[in-house]
């Protein structure tokens, strides 16, 4: 179960070798928000003399993340979590434990489906890494499903006595010692009872229960030897007789407990009468029956762990174990089956400090033992759901749930594309959520603009108004940068950012004066309330608009909007030649469209052009300056003599 895990102690930190790290150099680190270690290395340093070209060698935090076939464990279990806290409000009175019992089965089942996946890729490979690493996932995954198990009993479902048993030895049927495979080769051999694993599959099926197997077994042993027909018969009929305890309540503890006492005593009596004495092997079942602690111990290799030791001795010596009890017979086992010959193993204490009723303490070895942060954040969220968890906060600071949802989320954000789940686990932090997000959400590279989009529509939902404005800026100049105009304006518009605004605008009309035509026609002609954001915005968005009207041939309302982007003074002073200019063709129109008044101020603003211009000797130099300002003079006094004329003729009639 080992690896380079999250770790809540630094003791308890797995050692990461950095090849070609630079030696007797101290190496000062800590894990930041990207999940990554950088450290000098001696990567392409041909010799002595050779310059120093370090390379750099990065290690990830959460390096499970990156692992492709985890990515079904992280995607399922992100919808079971978000239902598990949209259902929160439902969960009240009787079916709140049942729900809360199908969301543990729930999690099981992905992890089980992720572990078959696994297992499955490693016997496809051929690359012996690839294998062993499959291999190790295998493992890891079923220790995980192992424990959540195991807390789904205890604290989740929290059986009683009676049904504890029950599921407890359901528990040890599903993953210790899969007897199917033998099972198979006995039943399809000649003859099952001669078989060499025969009474090893009798002893496994008996030591988890399993009687109704066993008998069928037994029975075939019966037919081949009819001599220990009869011992058959007695041994069958104790088996059937065992008393065990029903999830129906059917009966109460006290009735099972004096029915279990006279099917025990029963067993006592036939083997002291030495019914069995000339059949080892039933003889053994018969002890295994009494709970003979020593009989069950010599089928150590059958059994192969602790806890499945401890299920069958509390199977055949205290069927009504309370849950408080377990502590006591749990530690006692262990001591009994391990001997002293080893310590116990990680996973070992973490099944103790389940049995000990110790949440936290199972929490904290998760965390140090585990290669990932998946495990330790879904499985407090459903206990802190169940209302398991109020007398462990402080050990975090504030709240152990959040905490742990907060690391396992800041892991998710380091993927490419996994980001978008540790959305969701942020939400659910109410303390620091936010807080986090923000800060990761600033971190995410908007290498394409859909993927911009996406983090921008995550937080315009959120109200993340910083955030907003930062990507649109983003966006917008790396668009300027791409001379992509109109998506720049497009994201500064966005962004509500009017000096940015005001330079794209400057651009675009910069644009126009050396092709002749505006790019991105759509946007500027779709601008709406948007060209308020600036006075050159809004200049951008009339001046397209004058264009429009002049191509429809609404030259008065043409001439009216040209005339009042002059006077208004929201037009740059580099643009007033060309709005001048512009209007030359309505100034030649064989309908006069200008009257006197406007006529007046076309000319006023011809004269403040050319006699308020800082540089009016390069003005007055420049020979194509000079013939646009004469013709624009030359039409504006023809068009004032054809007003006039109009003007005394109307009046005259």
């Amino acid at each position: 179960m080992g690896g380079a895990g999250p770790g809540a102690a630094d003791e308890h930190r797995p050692v990461t070798v950095v090849p070609g790290a630079v030696p007797r150099r101290q190496l000062c680190f800590a894990w930041g928000p990207a999940e990554v270690l950088v450290c000098e290395t001696l990567f392409g340093r041909t010799g002595e003399g050779a310059p120093s070209t370090s390379r750099v060698f990065v290690v990830r935090r959460d390096q499970d993340i990156y692992i492709q076939t985890l990515r079904k464990l992280f995607n399922e279990s992100h919808g079971i979590f978000m239902g598990l806290q949209r259902s929160e409000e439902e969960l009240a009175g009787k079916s709140r434990k049942a729900q809360l019992v199908q969301v543990s089965k729930n999690y099981r089942s992905v992890i089980r489906a992720c572990m078959e996946d696994m297992h499955q890729a490693a016997i496809s490979t051929r690359d012996p890494a690839l294998q062993g690493q499959y291999s190790t996932q295998v493992s890891i995954l079923s220790a995980m499903e192992l424990i959540w198990n195991l807390c789904e009993i205890l604290f989740v479902e929290a059986a009683a006595a009676g049904p504890l048993l029950l599921r407890l030895l359901d528990w040890v049927r599903l993953h210790v010692c899969d007897v199917d495979s033998m099972v198979r080769e006995v039943l399809s051999s000649e003859n099952p009872s001669k078989h060499k694993l025969f009474w090893n599959v009798v002893d496994i099926f008996v030591l988890q229960g399993r009687m109704d197997e066993a008998r069928h077994l037994l029975s075939k042993e019966a037919s081949a030897n009819p001599t220990s027909m009869n011992m058959y018969k007695i041994l069958d009929d104790l088996m059937k007789k065992m008393p065990v305890p029903s999830l129906g309540n059917t009966q109460t503890l006290t009735e099972l407990e004096l029915k279990w006492q006279h099917w025990h005593e029963e067993c006592q009596r036939y083997l002291q009468d030495g019914t069995f004495a000339s059949n080892p092997h039933m003889e053994s079942i018969c002890k295994i029956l009494l709970g003979d602690e020593d009989a069950i111990l010599e089928k150590k290799e059958l059994m192969t762990t602790w806890y499945h030791f401890l299920v069958t001795r509390l199977l055949y010596s205290h069927p009504t174990v309370k849950p408080m009890e377990l502590r006591f017979y749990a530690q006692s086992s262990m001591d009994l089956f391990l001997g002293g010959e080893s310590s116990p193993e990680p996973l070992d204490m973490i099944l103790m400090a389940a049995f000990e009723f110790e949440m936290h303490q199972v929490i904290k070895e998760c965390s140090i033992v585990l290669s990932n942060w998946w495990f330790v954040a879904h499985l407090t969220d459903l206990l802190d759901h169940c209302k398991l968890l109020q007398s462990h906060n402080l050990y975090f600071g504030s709240n152990m749930r959040e905490f742990l949802l907060l690391e396992y989320a800041s892991g998710l954000f380091s993927h490419h594309s996994l980001w978008q789940l540790g959305v969701d686990y942020f939400d659910h932090c109410p303390q620091y959520g936010r807080v986090y997000l923000e800060l990761h959400i600033e971190r995410i590279p908007l290498s394409t603009e859909q993927k911009a989009l996406k983090v921008l529509r995550i937080c315009e939902q959120r109200q993340m108004h910083e955030q907003v404005r930062s990507i649109c800026k983003i966006m917008a100049m790396k668009a300027l940068r791409n001379n992509r105009l109109g998506s720049a304006l497009s994201w500064s518009i966005r962004a509500k950012d009017a000096a940015f605004a005001t330079l794209i605008s400057d651009r675009f009309l910069k644009d126009y004066c050396e092709r002749g035509c505006f790019s991105d026609l759509d946007l500027i002609d779709n601008l709406g309330p948007s060209m308020l954001l600036s006075d050159r915005l809004t200049f951008l968005g009339k001046y397209r608009e004058f264009h429009r009207l002049y191509g429809e041939k609404r030259f008065p309302e043409a001439a009216r909007l040209l005339l009042t982007l002059m006077t208004a003074h929201i037009a740059p002073c580099s643009f007033w030649m060309t709005l001048l200019t512009d209007a030359l063709p309505l100034l030649e129109q064989k309908e006069v469209i200008f009257s006197a008044e406007q006529t007046y101020e076309l000319m006023r603003c011809l004269e403040d052009l050319t006699a308020g211009n800082p540089d009016k000797q390069k003005f007055q130099d420049d020979d194509v300056e000079t013939t646009k300002v004469e013709m624009l003079r030359l039409a504006l006094a023809r068009n004032l003599a054809r007003v006039i004329v109009k003007e005394g003729t109307v009046e005259g009639s």
